[in-house]
């Protein structure tokens, strides 16, 4: 059995630190100041991380190998077999031409720009992050506004700041169930704080985004709808991640959000002709006046109701004891290892979820829209391996991230930095939300933050006396607000709107309000490791 040392680099703590932490900054270098492709600074971090454990932390090589093919597993199943059958369902809807009618279906919500602002920037966008995530909603719901007649910077700028509040919970909850597995504490329970933070959060952007449409008169005529709108989402969320499924509680919140816009009164008032003038400057896509028929809309509507009613139906007892009974567990080959204090690591044994697991449950549902949509058969598989194929970087970038935090957590180097950051004492749930933004911001995904960061976070909290479970949330939680600074989302942001070349404008304009609602994020968690706001956590 191979039991890491802590202190392995000269007998310190801060110099093994400092070695331990070489992987994290061959990543973040390349990622940040050389700007090298993502799968690149993975596979380096990964490399690197394998040298360190095997050189510093004397992990014999069949080991630091055998655990690194694990994380790399897990990324590919059940991480990106989440990804890719979301995705899929997506590009159905798109080949149909449903996806169009969905977006034409929210426009005619509201005429004012402000209100549209809200149903597809927060609402649809929110969707779009559960099923798809990796920059998509960012993407399509720019494109979307600036069809409304929005300026170009504008639509991005709404797009980003609005691409928030969801990203812990998107594509189907894959950061949280990252989260879960690096840290080897349960999903229901890192997803219920994250779910009792990241809600919080949605009551602050809906307003914050009639602001940035229409200034102080935006978010003087139209708090109560943004208002309602946040106040759903966030109950919604809550819920969804407490009570039902992590997967299912962006499609959750992001309905129930536009169900309260369309239920507030003055959501639905026609926009004052000056306010039209002021927010709409640019060219109307005639296209968005549209009337489709009444079936078409429905079977737009469909592919979200299937993922819903799968879900829902998959955490009924009889029905996820059938499912949990499809799991195949095994020792995982050339894989011995302990913690530092000697305790036999649940990575020995790999657990294969074949059905109950969110990426199957999307697959289900997929087959369904397929049928639902008219999809044959042929184009249906074409449209899926077309799917791998548009996400083959992703692939790569996400499994040697995984078996790169894999390595560090099994060979003691993830263990090594949490005693040496614990240091901060309290002041650990200030600064833990800080460095998932910051995981966030350089690697553009909360998934790879927390494959990142998780395992330390975990291991400071523990050595401080604060709930692993809050601190491990709060970098989830914090990341969310990195993703709008990251320049994976800034550029597909100016590509979407023709803006190539001006990230560094859209970067100035949502840096504050990315650092501001970081503040907040940290007075919350902060909160939540004392008797203040103690009460909240599970």
């Amino acid at each position: 059995m191979f039991v890491p040392q802590l202190e392995p680099v000269a007998g310190s703590l801060a110099l093994s630190a400092l070695v331990a932490a070489l992987p994290l900054a061959t990543v973040l270098t390349l990622l940040g100041a050389a700007r090298a492709p993502a799968p690149r600074a993975g596979l380096a971090g990964l490399a690197v991380a394998g040298l360190v454990a095997w050189g510093a932390y004397d992990m014999p090589v069949g080991q630091t190998l055998s655990g690194a093919a694990q994380g790399a597993l897990f990324g590919l199943f059940p991480i990106l077999w989440i990804v890719v059958n979301a995705l899929w369902v997506y590009r159905m809807t798109v080949r149909t031409d449903h996806f169009d009618v969905l977006r034409r279906s929210f426009g005619r919500l509201s005429d004012d720009p402000r209100v549209q602002a809200l149903v597809i920037a927060f609402c649809f966008g929110a969707l779009l992050e559960a099923l798809a995530g990796f920059g998509a909603p960012v993407a399509i719901c720019s494109v979307m506004l600036v069809a409304l007649g929005f300026d170009p910077v504008r639509a991005a700028v709404v797009a980003l700041v609005a691409n928030t509040a969801p990203v812990a919970f998107g594509a189907m909850g894959t950061p949280v169930v990252t989260l879960a597995q690096v840290t080897e504490l349960p999903l229901d329970t890192v997803a219920a704080v994250v779910g009792r933070q990241t809600p919080l959060l949605a009551l602050l952007v809906p307003l914050l985004l009639v602001a940035l449409v229409d200034g102080r008169r935006g978010l003087r005529e139209t708090w109560r709808p943004a208002l309602a709108c946040g106040l759903a989402f966030a109950v919604a969320q809550f819920a969804a991640a407490n009570y039902l499924s992590a997967q299912l509680a962006d499609i959750g919140a992001a309905l129930a959000g536009a169900a309260a816009l369309a239920a507030t009164p003055s959501a639905r008032r026609p926009a004052a002709e000056q306010v039209r003038a002021a927010v709409l400057t640019g060219a109307h896509d005639a296209d968005a006046d549209r009337v489709d028929p009444r079936p078409e809309v429905l079977r737009a509507y469909a592919p979200y109701a299937l993922i819903v009613a799968v879900f829902s139906i998959a955490q009924l007892g009889p029905v996820k004891e059938l499912l949990d009974r499809a799991t195949q567990r095994f020792d995982w080959p050339f894989l011995d290892a302990a913690s530092a204090e000697g305790q036999r690591l649940g990575a020995n044994v790999f657990a294969l979820p074949l059905l109950a697991t969110g990426g199957t449950l999307v697959l289900l549902a997929g087959l369904g829209t397929a049928r639902v949509l008219r999809v044959p058969p042929r184009a249906a598989l074409g449209e899926w391996l077309a799917t791998v194929r548009e996400l083959r970087a992703a692939i790569v970038t996400v499994t040697s991230v995984l078996a790169l935090a894999y390595v560090m957590n099994l060979s003691g180097q993830a263990a090594t930095i949490g005693h040496f950051v614990a240091a901060a004492g309290g002041g650990l749930a200030f600064l833990s939300p800080v460095l998932g933004w910051f995981g966030v911001a350089v690697t553009g995904s909360d998934t790879s933050a927390n494959a990142l960061f998780g395992g330390l976070q975990v291991t400071a909290a523990r050595e401080s006396g604060l709930p692993p479970e809050l601190l491990a949330a709060a970098g989830s939680s914090g990341g969310v607000l990195g993703k709008m600074v990251s320049p994976q989302n800034l550029t597909i942001a100016c590509a979407a709107v023709g803006l190539t070349g001006r990230e560094g404008d859209l970067l100035r304009k949502v840096l504050p309000w990315s650092l501001g609602l970081l503040l907040v994020m940290c007075l919350i968690v902060l909160a939540q490791s004392t008797p203040v706001l103690g009460w909240m956590l599970p």
